[in-house]
């Protein structure tokens, strides 16, 4: 496997989890109602508990999205460009 193949699985990693967490982001925004009263039947905790949840869930993943899909990416497009630079 090329450092291209990984710089592009890397890329396309960032941009799917990006659109993930953006798309949760937006859910629990427009309705944090309807969230609540769907996993509150499966998991009986206060609200102001689940709201702890939500914002953990969503800083452990954007925390995640960075150190293994972000950081890897930029890593190879450093080596990628090192080498190019260093090839004659």
């Amino acid at each position: 496997m090329n450092i291209q193949t990984l710089k592009t699985f890397f890329m396309w990693c960032t941009i799917i989890n990006v659109a993930l967490f953006i798309v949760s982001v937006i859910l629990i925004i427009a309705a944090p109602d309807f969230i609540y009263s769907a996993h509150g039947q499966l998991f009986h905790m206060p609200r102001e508990a689940f709201d702890v949840v939500l914002y953990t869930f969503l800083g452990l993943y954007k925390i995640i999205i960075l150190v293994f899909n972000l950081v890897p990416y930029v890593a190879l497009l450093i080596i990628e460009k090192n080498q190019r630079l260093t090839t004659p």
